[in-house]
Parts: C-alpha cells; structure tokens; sequence
C-alpha cells in the first residue's frame, strides 16, 4: 500500500464524486446565464430543499458503502446481498413518502426560508417537478455505495458520468432550444436520475459476484444486524441533521441580504461543493480501504490508510486553494454572466480559498471512520462543530453582514476538521485494541 495504490483508487472515485454536485451546478449554470438573477436564486432555494431531503438519507450511501466493503473484505456473500437489500427495501419507503408530502415539504421550507416573491415561484417551480425523482434518487444512493464497498468504482463512475452528461445536454436543449427555462431545467435532471436508476439496476445485475436470490425475510429482518445498520445510520441521520442547519440557515440568512447577494453565495456555495466532493473522493477511498481492512483485520493497512488520508488532506487542500485563487475570475463566470452578481461573488470568494484549508480533514478523515461503520465519533464531532458555528454566526453576522456569514462558515469548516481529528487515537484503540 503506497501512495500509487491508493491515488489509483481516489481518483475514479474523485471523478465518479465530482459528478454528483454537478446536478446542482448545472442547473445553477444555465439559469445563472438568464437575464434575471430570481431564476439563480430560486433554483439555489429549489437546491436547498433537496439537499435537506437528500443529504438526511445520504447514509443510505455510505453506511452501505461501509456495511459492504466489510462483508468484501471478509469474502461473506451473504452479508454482501444484504447489504444492498436492506437499505434498497428503505430508501424505496422514504422516496414515495416524499412524493405524497410534497406539499407541506415545500410549504414548510418556503416559509422558513422566506425568499422575495419571484424567487419563491421560481423555487415552487423547480421543485414541483424534482420531486418525482426522490425515490430513484435514493435508491441511486444505495446502488452506488453498495458498487464502490464491491470495488466496481469505474462501473459507479460509468453511471454518474452518464447521469450528469445527460442532464447537461438536456439542460441546454430545454432551457436554450425549446426556452423552457427552470422547468426545463428540473425536467432535465428528473429524467436523468430516472435513467441513472435503471442504468444502475442492469449494473449491478451484470457485475456482481454474487448469485442474487432474495434473503429469507428473518435474516434481512434479523435484529442483530438491523441494530447495527441503524446505529450507524441514526449517527449519520443526525450528523446530516447539524450539518444540514448550517446549510439552511447560511442560506435563510444570505436570502434576508437580498436577492443579488443570494445569487452570489448560491453561486459560491456549488463552487464549494466542487471543492468538497474532491475530497470526497478521498475520503471514500479511505473509507473502502478501512471497511476492507477492518473486515479482514488487516491492522497494517489500516495504519497506512489513515497515514496517507493525512498526507492527501494537506497536499489536496493546497491544491484546490490554489487553483481557485489564480483562476477564481473564469471560474464564477462559468456559472453567471450577470455583471453585479459576479462582482459580489468576486467580493465573497476570498473565503473560498480559506475553504479547502480548514475543512479537509473533516471531510476525509470522515471517510476513516465511515469505513469502520463507527458513526458516534462522527456525530459528536459535528455536533460540536454545528455549537461552534451558531456562536460564531449570531456573533460575526450583525456586525460584518455576508462576510461574517462566510467567516462564520469558515469557523464551523475548522471545528469539523479539529473535533473530529480528536477522535482518531480512540478509533484506533476500539478497532485494533486486541
């Protein structure tokens, strides 16, 4: 294990991430590109709903990444088929409940969230034909960890680079051929996570190991196993929760700002995303190294692991922070060519260097502890991180306005990182303690 193997396992993976904010950052480009800066902000409200739904379940897919690297590594084939079967049976369960309370979904988040009136139709708009896509979003979510805990990461690269081609073109033939605008928008990426479902169904199907033959109902119900899927699920669940208040609430607060400094941080905001899932194709590959390592108890290459998760976190973040501060200029305009919202984001964007140097070893390490299905680590570390950011926020935000708001984010970036670094000596000790 050198710095060749596992750099030959993050970057598909940091590809196949990367893919994944570009839903939103397409959408956020070609409305970004319209004359009226309403239409940025209401998909960047139309974003934030989504990602509240989305990101509360996104355990459903690392914790089946995790669940499944470790029945890999043990060579378990049983555990493997259910690894996928659970989480497929819930993620199937919240996708339609979304569809039948879309209503007061939108209702509430509207009305927490307050935008100005074009904004808020413009937001109803895109969500209103989004939302049919919940379930094959979340059952994407399951195909694709349970894909990358078996090690078919250029298969999961294949789906997500298909997904995202797909609604770009059809983002632009919508929007610019027919003038659909956000509804054509929305429209776009709906039929490319429909598509991505059934891409990822015929996948699996085709690459598994396994002979798949449905579970006997008592052992994909069996309490022992459901236990242990669910504690790590319900640390995640709430770890999403903490970091979901602070996405929401950075927001709610940018939107009081007005609608051309909401654009501005939405634009702002899926740069970041750019830079976090580059981590997070570290972090994944982590995460797949640890579950292989733990499952076959293979303490060296957990050791190696964890040292080169350290080393990429510091090499990773120098680069993305320097890219972005030579090339900041071209890269907002990539996303609007509206003169005053690009200044305002031109203004903003400082911190966005600061980004990658305070949130990298939060964002990988994470992967560390993912990989070892040992979530409470997780939780705790964001939930001090979510204290640090509110004091922060309601103490920098009446006295500096948007810049406190983004040094405020900044601040949480570092807790997330320090607070979970802390944590590591007491993972080494549970998982190789013996």
């Amino acid at each position: 294990m050198n710095h060749r193997t596992y750099l030959a396992l993050a970057i598909p993976l940091i590809i196949s991430t990367l893919t994944t904010p570009l839903l939103g950052a397409v959408d956020t480009a070609v409305v970004g590109h319209l004359p009226d800066p309403a239409y940025i902000g209401g998909v960047a409200v139309g974003n934030i709903i989504f990602n509240t739904m989305y990101w509360l379940f996104g355990f459903l897919r690392v914790s089946t990444s995790g669940f499944t690297a470790q029945a890999y590594g043990a060579n378990n084939e049983k555990q493997g088929i259910l690894a996928l079967t659970r989480p497929i049976i819930i993620a199937a369960a919240v996708g339609i409940s979304f569809i039948f309370l879309q209503g007061p979904i939108e209702h509430l988040f509207l009305s927490l969230m307050s935008p100005e009136a074009d904004v808020r139709q413009v937001a109803s708009d895109y969500f209103g034909i989004r939302i049919w896509g919940a379930p094959f979003t979340l059952l994407n979510y399951v195909i694709l960890g349970w894909l990358m805990g078996m090690s078919k990461i250029k298969v999961s690269l294949i789906i997500q680079i298909f997904m995202n081609l797909m609604n770009i073109l059809l983002a632009l033939l919508f929007v610019i051929v027919f003038d659909w605008g956000v509804p054509g928008v929305a429209t776009a990426t709906l039929i490319s996570e429909v598509t991505a479902f059934v891409i990822g169904i015929i996948f699996i199907w085709k690459v598994s190991p396994f002979e798949f033959k449905l579970p006997p109902l008592r052992e994909i119900a069996d309490s022992a196993s459901i236990g242990k899927m669910m504690s790590v699920n319900r640390d995640l669940f709430i770890r999403t929760l903490c970091l979901l208040a602070v996405f929401n609430l950075f927001t709610a607060q940018g939107a009081s700002f007005g609608t051309e400094i909401l654009a501005a941080n939405a634009v702002l905001i899926q740069i970041h995303y750019m830079m976090a899932y580059f981590f997070d194709g570290f972090a994944n590959a982590s995460s797949l190294l640890v579950g292989k390592a733990v499952g076959s108890r293979d303490q060296r290459l957990y050791k190696k692991t964890l040292m080169l998760s350290c080393q990429w976190a510091v090499l990773s973040s120098l680069f993305i922070a320097g890219t972005y501060y030579l090339f900041s200029e071209h890269i907002i305009q990539l996303f609007t060519g509206i003169p005053h919202v690009v200044q305002l984001a031109e203004t903003y964007g400082m911190w966005i260097v600061l980004f990658p140097l305070s949130a990298s070893f939060g964002v990988i390490l994470y992967g560390v502890f993912t990989g070892a299905t040992e979530a409470s680590s997780i939780r705790n570390s964001m939930i001090l991180a979510l204290m640090v950011y509110l004091i922060a926020h309601f103490t920098l935000v009446p006295n500096f306005q948007n810049h406190g708001l983004w040094l405020a984010f900044i601040v949480f970036s570092i807790g997330r990182s320090a607070f979970l670094a802390i944590f590591i000596p007491k993972l080494n000790r549970k998982l190789f303690s013996k």
